[in-house]
């Protein structure tokens, strides 16, 4: 199944989305307004039961999928050839590297991603993002899968002057106001399976960045019993997974984003998220 976050004359809702791009609200069907609800009351597979009933109609806008998402786990630096851009890669990390992240720093699909006005250094960064929908600690990453609900998109804007302002930290450069983005939608494993995605990034049509899950140095299970070992994952938390090589900074000249530019990050099963970049006012 595909679970959607909506606007609808003013109204903010959740449902199903159809094959033909149709969403089946299911706000009063499950009596929870959104899937975060949904999530902690573990409600969404419930959601099969209304696969066949109609649509809304009218008009309709997708938001982030979730609005008000737990913690949001991000994994640095997790494929090969990423870590290779690195002068201390002789060695694989023992252990993934992690920062956070804070909900109003995602904007939704087909919505602006917003260049600050403190720096031009605007970066891209595709990954596949995993939703916890089954709290735990000190996951066994046998058993760790069975924790997720299901995936989603997130082009993990950086802005990248600002990830070197501190000493030891990536916070300031990860959490500028909508500079990233999440969705299309929440795609339940039992419709996506667990990989591998094969994930790309274009911007304005450009190949930038393209690899497979399966490449992970961490392993979608491994991360989640790592990060269960010193906090509890709960239902709605969000983990990033990390990025394939092919951001622009480093190109030579780097290829920083400007207003108007389009970046879609795609993956197997998963849709595309799209947005614009725009100038934050």
């Amino acid at each position: 199944m595909r679970f959607v976050a909506y606007e609808a004359e003013g109204r903010r809702s959740f449902g199903l989305l159809t094959e033909s791009g149709g969403v089946i609200d299911l706000a009063q069907r499950l009596d929870v307004p959104d899937i975060e609800a949904a999530l902690a009351q573990g409600l969404l597979p419930r959601a099969a039961m209304f696969a066949h009933e109609t649509p809304i109609a009218g008009p309709h806008r997708l938001l982030k999928p979730l609005h008000r998402p737990g913690k949001c786990f991000c994994v640095g630096v997790n494929y090969p050839d990423r870590n290779a851009e690195y002068k201390d890669s002789s060695e694989p990390p023992k252990y993934p590297s992690l920062f956070m992240r804070v909900a109003e720093s995602f904007s939704g699909p087909d919505e602006p991603i917003l260049r600050p006005p403190e720096s031009e250094q605007f970066d891209y960064e595709g990954e596949v993002v995993l939703v916890i929908g089954v709290a735990g600690r000190r996951i066994a990453a046998a058993s760790a899968m069975d924790h997720v609900a299901g995936y989603t998109l997130a082009n993990e804007g950086t802005l990248r002057d600002w990830v070197r302002h501190g000493k030891f930290n990536v916070t300031q450069g990860k959490n500028f106001y909508r500079s990233g983005s999440l969705g299309p939608a929440l795609v339940t494993r039992d419709e996506a399976g667990d990989g591998p995605f094969h994930l790309t990034t274009h911007v304005n049509g450009e190949l930038r960045q393209e690899d497979t899950t399966d490449r992970m140095m961490f392993g979608m299970a491994d991360i989640i019993a790592y990060i269960s070992t010193f906090t509890p994952v709960e239902p709605g938390d969000l983990i990033l997974t990390g990025t394939p090589t092919g951001a622009g900074a480093r190109s030579d000249p780097p290829k920083w984003l400007v207003p108007g530019d389009v970046i879609e990050v795609t993956a197997s099963g998963l849709g595309t998220l799209r947005n614009v970049v725009a100038d934050e006012r």
